[in-house]
């Protein structure tokens, strides 16, 4: 239930289903596995750690696709007047699009990914972040499902 507090303030959030929750939560290690793989590709052009960091982006765009999916849910459950909602789903999306141009920039050749495949790793872990932190936040709100 929602409680009485947060229904008057209008800032009451649906808390996220928990498998919701599971893939927005699961994204953020994978980001930072490739921002991990980036810095140890720059620091040492070992191939093996560019391949292994576009696999992980794989596994990240696919966490981050189905939290997508999620938010886009969560959005037409919440209060219209929230902006929360709506946040959550531009900074997803926001990932979603980055991380799908890192995907790009890892597909080329080893010595041309390098340093944008790194610089969009490092914005791509921050968004991630910021997106887990506004929708587990959710759950602090008073929220009920």
């Amino acid at each position: 239930m929602i409680s009485a507090v947060a229904r008057r303030s209008g800032t009451a959030l649906y808390p996220l289903h928990p498998l919701h929750a599971f893939v927005l939560s699961g994204m953020v290690p994978l980001f930072i596995g490739v921002l991990l793989n980036d810095y140890a590709y720059w620091s040492s052009y070992v191939l093996q750690w560019k391949n292994f960091a576009s696999w992980l982006l794989i596994g990240a765009l696919i966490f981050n696709g189905l939290a997508l999916i999620g938010s886009i849910v969560s959005l037409f459950r919440a209060d219209k007047r929230a902006a929360t909602p709506l946040v959550y789903f531009l900074v997803l999306l926001a990932t979603f699009v980055l991380g799908v141009i890192n995907s790009f920039i890892h597909a080329k050749d080893v010595w041309a990914s390098m340093p944008t495949g790194l610089v969009l790793s490092i914005i791509t872990v921050i968004l991630a972040c910021t997106a887990t932190w506004i929708g587990l936040a959710s759950w602090h709100n008073g929220g009920a499902r």
